[in-house]
């Protein structure tokens, strides 16, 4: 048999992660159709709140990078996050009667600002690229593989008020995107040294386990919110 790329042995070592977060009761309510909008509305103001410093890693990376590849690569994620994602956020910042614009003095709640300060000290600190990408990887990939499997559980979700962020991480655009993601990612770690990979592999265990809290953090509404 053929033996798995570095990804493929991060990803199955953090699967028992990515299932709890599929487990977690604001994903399961949410595939349901019975979450409380107040705890959705939170949930999109705080990932609102962490895209903002979640493009902050890409540009360490970016300054970190040594080819052009590299680069490419930030910007094919950050115009994912501009653009794909931005696009449905902002529908429902709307449909709350709130914008990017008014919720910038808004503060990260703890887990969220303990996720992002993990990725941004991981691409800050880290040698290069495959840190970089170990930091943002968890968030990208744990999405797909979560809703591909809440959207299977619950067909029903299309006719939700969540519909909308269910199609978009469950695309056949965003799986494509992922994978090339992923094999560049691979191409970069190939060479890696024993120790170095260890300490990436870190980085995506520690960032799937933020993923985690963060599920749990959106079942509580936010309490500043109009």
């Amino acid at each position: 048999c053929t033996a798995m790329t570095f990804t493929q042995e991060l990803i199955e070592k953090n699967l028992s992660v990515w299932q709890q977060c599929l487990d977690s009761p604001f994903l399961q309510q949410l595939g349901a159709g019975t979450l409380d909008e107040a705890c959705f509305k939170g949930y999109i103001v705080d990932d609102s709140l962490y895209l903002r410093e979640y493009a902050k890693v890409f540009a360490w990376g970016m300054t970190k990078a040594e080819d052009l590849e590299a680069i490419r690569t930030y910007y094919s994620l950050l115009s994912f996050v501009n653009e794909g994602e931005g696009a449905t956020r902002l529908v429902y910042l709307n449909r709350y009667g709130l914008d990017d614009a008014s919720i910038q003095h808004l503060p990260q709640r703890p887990e969220n600002l303990a996720y992002t300060d993990c990725m941004v000290k991981a691409a800050r600190d880290g040698q290069g690229a495959p840190e970089c990408m170990m930091a943002c990887l968890p968030c990208m990939v744990s999405y797909q593989w979560i809703f591909q499997r809440l959207l299977q559980q619950y067909p029903n979700v299309r006719q939700t008020p969540f519909w909308p962020l269910v199609r978009d991480y469950t695309s056949d655009a965003y799986e494509q995107a992922c994978q090339s993601w992923l094999a560049y990612t691979d191409r970069i770690c190939q060479d890696l040294d024993t120790e170095r990979k260890a300490q990436c592999s870190e980085i995506f265990r520690e960032c799937s386990l933020h993923e985690l809290h963060f599920w749990e953090m959106s079942l509580q509404p936010r309490t500043d919110l109009p």
